[in-house]
């Protein structure tokens, strides 16, 4: 741990910040520079410089997304600091997304994120639907910290901004395919017609398809269904009219994936579950695996979904339109609509229990014995349909009156979504406790009489959480922001404030009679206040204060309407943001406090009817830490670039039901962070040089990435597996060689070999602890890759 820190700290002392690499990379047919050059953000809504906004963001250019192999948002946190994206076990396309601390790890069709994920300005309101390929992007921003003035609710963490791509000014033609270890592949090309109709409409088609066989071997499929496999499409179209004062911008974006979601393997079990399953292999059944260490090759079974068939793995779409109109009323003026539908899909069988068939025995009313030898199961089931629709509408109006700059908008927001939880699980219980589980009085003694000498008896329940909902947002936001002219603009103040209003209904069915039904309303005013100060040339500070909120809602999860209110937290932050040496050296600097109030956490609520879920505001957190991020280009050709940053948690208060004696307890002193590391360290290195007289050049990079240990559950005493599913501390190498520009006929050819995970280290990345079905388990990073890709662009 002492040489991570120590790595550290080296990094804030030599060049990185892979947000300036990321946008300033020169293309093949150009000269390598030494100068670093501007990066074009939109982090306050409208297009500024990177080092002119006072907001903490990193950058990733569409350029360096593509030689990254930057597949989905989940390889951002190997660049950019104090953010955790994870692909949720059992799903395709489910992301876990947390920054500076705050998010949200529930998986719900109805529950609301931490963090704000925006494509082409348009908010995805489910993270079970945020991992899907990333074809033709402009780029990536990460803001950190509340984003709530000029992004709205449920960007309390800060927010992820996806761009993509505008239609070209020219025709042009690009197509790229690759191959790699686990016969991974992909092609995809893209078209650009250029201006079409005189110079008024301009049009983008792109493609991808992508595929590939698991990466763990699950001996009962075949490798085209292994854990790891996918097989996906995906499309992307715009379309730009140029009307004069008028600007119109329409994406559509479609993504279609099928596959087996990464093996979730048990790693830890209590002695009862460990005793029980491990008699499989007497009783017919496979083997029962348990194991802390990743595996290469096992047994995992499937499941009959709601539609009778006998299926492994999973299948996800999600497609949307986004509808951007700009009116340049006057010079000082601008008008902006933006308009977007998105729609989302998923099927999923769960594959929760790492295992392939195992039997046991469990209660049987129509055996003599109430025993009987059946197929058991740690948990599966078959999520499926869950999905939702969504529309929004913004208007904004960005304009200039003297030293005054402003936006004002009004934004609105409806969805519509629901889920069907088919599950199945085994819980195990000695004979004797039967009685306590809903069975006739003296079950338990029949049982124990009918099979002396059995310790372990297994109930197969088959459990349906079946909800729905809706969602309605409103609100009125502005920020002005006042830049004197008397002191050359060197001086900026902004002011900006964002009321919301929510309006949420939910209906509780499946195992839940009669069906609930509940509606809970909400208003929130979040505000903004910096100040910048350009102290000398290419040298700002910035202070800022700024708040946000996540939305309160319904629990999904109890068997009564239980209601929670929102979480509010309010940052303050300073920085610096700085360039030298002739713009070759680049270094951004902030520092954090937050005050992050009532969390909305989950709890046991005990009494006369029995035990069950609720969600109740009760955490309080102050968050602290620091990001430094650095480019550096100390001669022609060559950068080093990379990020340091720094979360350290304060639990003020965490209240707890202790479940055993239904009394409140604040065990803030017990609480552990969630899914969020201390440190994390990126350091990246290239060199590019042209080679045969023309626009050819070698371009070799590697990059080195860094991450303390990450907790899944807040704490032990809900979660008895906590620390057994800790994912590690753990580094990531990978690296890129590639020749660029090769003369091809009338078009340039690159070319790269990559590889990723070269220590090839194994990493625990996700945890989920079952508690009280007796066992924890998690999945595992993909080993050691590597492949080959080519491009050619006319």
């Amino acid at each position: 741990m002492k040489s991570m820190l120590l790595a550290g700290v080296t990094a804030i002392l030599v060049p990185f910040s892979v947000s300036a690499n990321a946008q300033e990379q020169s293309s093949a047919a150009q000269e390598p520079s030494t100068s670093l050059g501007d990066i074009v953000v939109t982090a306050r809504r409208s297009a500024e410089t990177l080092q002119d906004v006072p907001v903490a963001v990193t950058a990733l250019s569409g350029d360096f997304i593509e030689r990254q192999n930057i597949s989905d948002p989940t390889d951002v946190p190997n660049f950019a600091p104090n953010i955790t994206i994870e692909q949720q076990p059992s799903s395709l396309s489910a992301a876990t997304i947390y920054i500076r601390g705050i998010g949200n790890n529930e998986p719900s069709a109805v529950s609301e994120q931490g963090v704000g994920v925006y494509l082409d300005g348009v908010y995805l309101a489910r993270a079970a639907g945020a991992v899907f390929d990333l074809i033709d992007l402009e780029r990536i921003e990460v803001l950190r910290g509340p984003q709530g003035t000029l992004f709205g609710r449920n960007t309390i963490g800060g927010a992820l901004q996806l761009i993509t791509k505008k239609p070209a000014n020219d025709m042009a033609v690009t197509a790229k395919a690759g191959y790699g270890r686990f016969n991974e592949w992909y092609a995809r090309a893209r078209l650009d017609t250029g201006y079409i109709l005189g110079d008024v409409l301009k049009a983008s088609i792109a493609y991808q398809h992508r595929e590939g066989d698991g990466y763990v071997d699950n001996i009962l499929t075949p490798a085209r269904q292994d854990p790891g496999s996918l097989n996906a499409d995906s499309l992307a179209i715009g379309l730009q009219a140029d009307l004069g004062d008028v600007t119109v911008n329409y994406s559509f974006d479609y993504d279609n994936r099928k596959g087996t979601p990464a093996f979730f393997q048990i790693v830890a079990a209590t002695p009862q579950a460990q005793d029980y399953y491990s008699q499989s292999p007497s009783f017919g059944g496979a083997p029962f695996l348990v194991s802390p260490d990743r595996q290469g090759t096992v047994q995992q079974a499937g499941f009959t979904d709601r539609n009778g068939d006998f299926r492994y793995g999973s299948k996800t779409r999600v497609h949307g339109h986004a509808l951007t109109i700009n009116y340049d009323a006057i010079p000082e003026l601008t008008l902006k609509s933006i308009t977007g539908y998105r729609k989302f899909f998923q099927d999923t069988i769960l594959n929760l229990s790492g295992n392939g068939v195992l039997r046991g025995p469990v209660v049987d009313f129509t055996s003599p014995t109430l025993v009987s030898v059946q197929d058991v199961v740690p948990y599966t089931g078959n999520n499926a349909p869950q999905k939702q629709w969504q529309f929004s509408q913004e208007f904004q109006a960005l304009g200039k009156v003297g030293d005054f700059n402003y936006l004002l908008g009004m934004y609105y927001f409806y969805e519509k979504s629901s889920e069907y939880n088919q599950q199945a699980l085994t819980i195990l219980a000695p004979p004797a406790a039967l009685d306590f589980y809903g069975f006739p009085v003296g079950t338990g003694a029949a049982v124990a009489a009918a099979n002396p000498g059995l310790a372990t008896v297994g109930i197969n329940a088959t459990p349906v959480q079946a909800f729905g909902g809706t969602s309605q947002s409103m609100a009125l936001f502005g920020q002005v922001s006042w830049k004197p002219a008397s002191l050359d603009e060197k001086l900026e103040v902004t002011l900006g404030g964002r009321h919301t209003a929510d309006d949420k209904t939910i209906y509780l069915a499946g195992d839940v009679f009669p069906v609930q039904r509940g509606r809970r309303s909400f208003d929130n005013f979040s505000w903004l206040a910096s100040v910048s100060y350009e102290v000398m040339d290419d040298v700002m500070l910035y202070g800022r204060v700024s708040t946000g909120y996540r939305s309160g809602g319904i629990n999904p999860r109890g068997g009564t309407i239980n209601g929670f209110d929102p979480e509010k937290a309010t940052s303050y932050e300073a920085g610096i943001k700085s360039q030298w040496f002739d713009n070759r050296l680049r270094l951004n600097l902030a520092g954090y406090m937050t005050d992050y109030d009532d969390l909305q956490v989950q709890q046991f609520a005990a009494g006369s009817g029995g035990a069950t879920s609720l969600i109740v505001n009760a955490g309080k957190v102050r968050l602290s830490g620091f990001e430094a991020e650095l480019t550096a280009a100390p001669f022609q050709g060559f950068q080093i670039d990379g990020s340091v940053g720094y979360v350290k948690h304060n639990y003020k208060t965490f209240l707890f039901r202790d479940p055993g004696t239904n009394t409140v307890l604040d065990v803030a002193d017990e609480a552990r962070p969630l899914y969020t590391p201390k440190w994390n360290v990126h350091v990246g290195a290239e060199y590019s040089h042209p080679i045969g007289g023309g626009d050819t050049l070698v371009r070799l990079r590697g990059d080195y990435s860094y991450r303390s240990k990450i907790y899944f559950n807040a704490l032990d005493n809900t979660a008895p597996f906590n620390e057994q599913i800790v994912s590690p501390s753990q580094t990531n190498v990978k690296a890129r060689l590639s020749v660029e520009g090769i003369d091809l006929g009338s078009g340039k050819l690159d070319v790269g070999v990559w590889g990723d995970n070269l220590l090839n280290q194994q990493r625990l990345v996700y945890g989920i602890d079952f508690g009280a079905l007796g066992f924890a388990g998690a999945t595992f990073n993909k080993p050691i890759s590597y492949g080959i890709d080519a491009k050619i662009a006319f």
